[in-house]
């Protein structure tokens, strides 16, 4: 009964608080015990929006992984070690861009995390030496658990939420 009770507290607190900024997921170190990379810098401070359909946003020839179709570019992140994650927001069903990815990428991927759910397909070699994460597209369901989704970084635009957020780190100097 404790865990209610303070499930309850968490919620309301939650709820009272302004929204956070939105980070790469999983972030590094936390799938397999990977060291994250070393930086002055928080991640927040990293952060570097991107007005969709600009010409800062990235071409699938320079991530070297497809985009899906309605996807709408929101930013990218320094990862370290010269590599970015560039961040793609839908509406799409998460288990719609599973099964997108899957068929695109020929890759069955892997289910990292349950709740909430996130998807990896790790595309590439991962060398620990130069990268800060393995190249590959990442899928998290924002919806979750009644989550009104994935707050659009561009006040004033639609959608206001994304449901789904599609993550590509690109292999350095290509796949």
């Amino acid at each position: 009964m404790p865990w209610l009770v303070t499930g309850v507290l968490i919620a309301a607190t939650a709820a009272a608080q302004p929204v956070p900024v939105p980070r790469p997921f999983p972030p590094p170190g936390e799938r397999s015990g990977e060291t994250p990379p070393r930086s002055a810098d928080p991640p927040t401070s990293r952060r570097t929006p991107q007005a969709p359909a600009s010409a800062d946003t990235p071409t699938e020839a320079a991530l070297g992984f497809p985009v899906y179709p309605n996807a709408r570019y929101l930013a990218s992140y320094d990862a370290g070690k010269g590599q970015q994650y560039h961040l793609f927001g839908t509406n799409a069903s998460f288990q719609d861009m599973v099964s997108y990815y899957s068929a695109i990428l020929r890759e069955r991927g892997n289910r990292v995390f349950e709740e909430p759910p996130v998807h990896m397909f790790e595309v590439g070699r991962f060398r620990e030496e130069t990268m800060a994460f393995p190249p590959g597209v990442t899928i998290k369901d924002y919806t979750w658990s009644g989550a009104a989704g994935y707050a659009n970084p561009f006040p004033g635009d639609e959608p206001t939420h994304y449901r789904t957020i599609i993550q590509i780190v690109p292999a350095i100097g290509g796949r």
